[in-house]
């Protein structure tokens, strides 16, 4: 049987503060964005799935520990998670440390309508810096983009730029790479240069501003396939208008 295909949905934000109200919002940005989803279960301790009767108070209490812990939907047929860690200020941009807010789900139909509306809000929710959703299919092309090889340095494959390690980049407002759909917020926008009204025509015909004044910008019209020239062809233009994305302006 054919695995199916997920779409990972990841956004980089500002650590969790005491009484963070964020964790509710990105998880009440999703169920509003795709039609019928309710994430009221968690896994216990056993791997198995608990009911959330009371789940926004306990959300709000993880949150004031500085926890974003994983919920569900608790349907093994249709499968959507999301949950959150701390990257620590020496392994992040900046020395900054990050809330990373990851999603999976089936990426069907509907999740692909969905999905623009989806990053928007988780990532507006969490007052992230940037975000992307990206077919899980893509995620070993992209770790080839930074993984060290052991010869040293990564060995990107199809053509693509190295990038640099997380650690390396010097402000949490660069992204870190390029995905299908891509949040930027207005901070990540102006310091990557976007938009250019003469260079960036094209990707302004699927781009569209967000409602705190960011931006969803989708490279391709169909879900990321590294395997389709068109696709791999739109991306590479892409990490060649922005230098900055990946760190690969500084030495």
């Amino acid at each position: 049987m054919t695995p199916r295909k997920r779409l990972d949905l990841t956004v980089y934000a500002p650590a969790l503060v005491a009484n963070d109200g964020r964790t509710l919002a990105v998880v009440r940005g999703m169920e509003r964005a795709l039609p019928g989803l309710r994430l009221e279960w968690r896994v216990t301790e056993k791997r198995r799935l608990a009911l959330l009767p009371q789940r926004d108070e306990w959300l709000s209490e993880a949150a004031a520990r500085g926890k974003f812990p994983l919920v569900c939907n608790g349907d093994n047929r249709f499968p959507v998670k999301i949950s959150g860690l701390t990257t620590p200020a020496s392994q992040a941009p900046g020395g900054q440390s990050l809330l990373d807010v990851h999603a999976k789900m089936p990426l069907d139909t509907a999740v692909i309508a969905a999905a623009g509306e989806m990053l928007e809000r988780v990532a507006e929710g969490a007052c992230a810096f940037w975000g992307h959703a990206t077919p899980d299919d893509a995620a070993l092309d992209i770790a080839y983009q930074t993984a060290p090889t052991r010869e040293g340095p990564p060995s990107p494959r199809r053509g693509l730029p190295a990038l640099k390690l997380l650690e390396q980049i010097r402000a949490p407002e660069i992204p870190y790479f390029l995905g299908w759909l891509n949040y930027w917020s207005a901070a990540a926008a102006r310091v990557i240069g976007f938009p250019d009204p003469a260079r960036d025509a094209e990707l302004l015909t699927r781009a569209r501003r967000t409602a705190a004044g960011g931006w969803v910008v989708q490279l391709t019209d169909a879900p990321l396939d590294f395997d389709n020239p068109a696709h791999l062809d739109a991306l590479k233009r892409t990490y060649e208008r922005f230098p900055m994305i990946g760190g690969r302006d500084s030495p």
